[in-house]
């Protein structure tokens, strides 16, 4: 019997993570890894106590014909990255590595031409995870060193292009 390899056995309990996901456009699962432990998790939802995209059969984005990638202050959810940051202490984050994963709500096919937006990139940089890997298919992946991020900031041409 051959064991799966450490970074699949993570984005597959990041992909069941997803399965949490009220999101009725995309799926997120996020874990957060740091010496062969996991941190914390995290899958896109409305905040506690608020209602579920899921529960009001609605997204307000896809009613506003918001294209993919843009004006996410407009979604009801927090990010998955962002949910499995707030639930661990940023100690524990310094150095870690967040796994990530993504479904079509519609299809439930893996979507893996995602990467975080530029929101949670500047959580995931704050908490101090030093790289994000995101599940392609379900044997591959691609891994973000988040330092380069800083190098290659274009957080300034982002905010510019978008109104802010």
């Amino acid at each position: 019997m051959e064991r799966r390899d450490k970074t699949n056995y993570y984005l597959d309990i990041a992909e069941a993570v997803s399965e949490r996901s009220t999101c009725l456009r995309r799926k997120f699962g996020a874990i957060i890894v740091k010496n062969d432990e996991i941190i914390s998790t995290g899958y896109n939802g409305a905040p506690r106590g608020r209602k579920n995209c899921s529960d009001l059969d609605f997204c307000y984005r896809e009613r506003m014909q918001v294209p993919r990638g843009q004006r996410y202050e407009l979604c009801r959810s927090v990010h998955a990255e962002a949910n499995a940051i707030i639930s661990a202490s940023r100690a524990d984050l310094l150095g870690s590595t967040l796994y990530l994963a993504c479904h079509d709500a519609k299809t439930d096919r893996l979507d893996g031409a995602v990467e975080p937006c530029s929101m949670c990139k500047r959580l995931i940089l704050n908490a101090g995870i030093a790289q994000v890997i995101i599940r392609q298919d379900a044997d591959t992946h691609f891994a973000i060193d988040t330092a380069t991020w800083i190098e290659l900031d274009d957080s300034l041409a982002e905010e510019l292009s978008s109104g802010y």
